[in-house]
């Protein structure tokens, strides 16, 4: 059961196919273009959508406003020290403002960054800056069938090579995400990281950890890593932020909070550097963009993500949408992790091409069939056509991410969507594909418009 009792409700959308049918060509089918109120069951993303906790309340209720030196900034600095051992930390409203902060103050144009795998804004980001994202997972994450416990870890091989060969000289950092959300929510583990910050020292290249899921990695490690079973997820959390030089972190996720984030750092030349753009942004380094009672919320959420039984909860909720998914013939990511599942559409639908984005078809048929919003991970996120929509670039595996807000739905909620799923199978044949008509120059999959294409 889940570790908590309900004390707040908010109503679900309930709406009519027809009304779907009418919302998604209104948003030129693309989900992210959905006003919340015509989705019943938003799985689209676990960033800033969980429930607070009746102390994450009251903590917010006793934050502090003050513009320089609130107090609340000293409870989350506190915080944070203890959690990660860095000395800077510097607040800011979500993750992606410590990547450009961050890049901002590390990178040159024609630098490079290499990563187990880059996640979509941090790619942006460092191309936004001028240089290139270079991902280097794991072989084994490209068997999606596979029980490997730890597909998240970046290839050791490739990451020596690349320190060592003609461009070591560019390469300005190195990022470890952790859980690895580019390789569908697969953690990464501390044998794995601890090899590459070694790597990292030995040849003076920064390392960072994209700490979104950091909470979420380390229970995965207790759990599956045979040297950490008889410690706490917290232990093996402050284990992996001390094998680093620092942290980007998106609070809405393993904060457990609407808003927030932070830059750890140990270097404080950098940290100075860091803070004068944070000023010029973000706002003062007491606050970076923030409410005081944000970040009393963070600092309680920070404490209350590593507690085992909210982590165990998290994974039973996912194992339990694990087991209808397979039950109704769709194939996922395996095994699966703990803040998404990821649906294998290019194999549930065989008949749509890559470049006609069967992910995105099976998205839109989700949201049809039972009103649920999702995100296609394929080749509408990775790939690239030409003028005239043929394929240029297509993504490797064709997937589809059903995020999992905390402390959001129960298990009927889960069995909802396994409902619409076997709906979805049934109908599989008749799902057409789509062709992109109009997108912007970067992150095309949140501001792109797409019409059906019919088999």
């Amino acid at each position: 059961m889940e570790p908590y009792r309900i004390k707040v409700v908010e109503p679900i959308p309930v709406t009519t196919r027809a009304q779907r049918e009418r919302a998604l060509r209104r948003v030129h089918y693309n989900l992210f273009g959905l006003r919340a109120d015509e989705v019943t069951i938003d799985l689209l993303t676990d960033s800033g959508t969980g429930a607070l906790s009746a102390a994450q309340w009251a903590a917010g209720m006793a934050g502090d406003e003050s513009y320089a030196g609130a107090r609340s900034f000293y409870r989350f600095q506190e915080a944070v020290r203890e959690l990660t051992s860095y000395p800077c930390v510097l607040p800011v409203h979500q993750g992606r403002a410590a990547e450009r902060i961050l890049f901002s103050a590390l990178l040159a144009p024609g630098r490079i960054t290499l990563s187990n795998t880059h996640f979509d804004t941090t790619r942006a980001n460092v191309e936004l800056a001028g240089c290139q994202a270079v991902d280097l997972p794991c072989p084994q994450a490209g068997d999606l069938d596979s029980d490997e416990p730890f597909k998240g870890d970046i290839d050791l091989h490739r990451l020596d090579e690349a320190l060592r060969g003609p461009d070591a000289s560019r390469i300005a950092l190195v990022v470890m995400t952790l859980t690895n959300n580019g390789v569908a929510g697969q953690p990464v583990s501390m044998d794995n990281l601890t090899r590459a910050a070694a790597l990292c020292r030995k040849h003076s290249v920064p390392l960072f950890l994209d700490a979104a899921r950091f909470a979420e990695n380390a229970w995965l490690v207790t759990q599956r890593e045979t040297a950490f079973r008889g410690q706490s997820p917290r232990q093996v959390a402050e284990q992996a932020f001390r094998l680093a030089d620092g942290c980007l972190m998106s609070a809405k996720k393993d904060g457990i909070v609407h808003i927030g984030g932070f830059l750890g750092l140990r270097d404080r030349a950098l940290a100075e550097r860091c803070e004068l753009l944070l000023i010029a942004t973000e706002g003062f380094p007491t606050y970076g963009g923030l409410a005081g009672r944000d970040l009393d919320m963070v600092a309680q959420g920070l404490a209350e993500v590593t507690d085992p039984s909210y982590l165990r909860s998290r994974a039973d909720a996912a194992h339990h949408l694990a087991r209808l998914t397979r039950d109704a013939g769709v194939g996922i990511v395996e095994p699966p992790g703990l803040h998404a599942l990821y649906l294998n559409a290019g194999r549930l639908l065989p008949h749509i091409a890559a470049h006609r984005f069967p992910g995105h078809a099976l998205a839109c048929q989700l949201y049809l069939e039972g009103g649920i919003r999702s995100v296609e991970l394929g080749s509408l996120y990775l790939g690239r056509e030409d003028e005239n929509g043929a394929p240029v670039t297509t993504a490797p595996y064709e997937l589809v991410r059903l995020a999992l807000p905390r402390r959001t739905y129960g298990l009927s909620h889960l069995n909802h969507v396994g409902e619409v799923l076997t709906a979805t199978v049934k109908a599989k044949e008749r799902i057409p594909g789509y062709r992109v008509i109009e997108q912007p120059p970067l992150l095309r999959h949140f501001r792109c418009k797409l019409e059906p294409v019919p088999s």
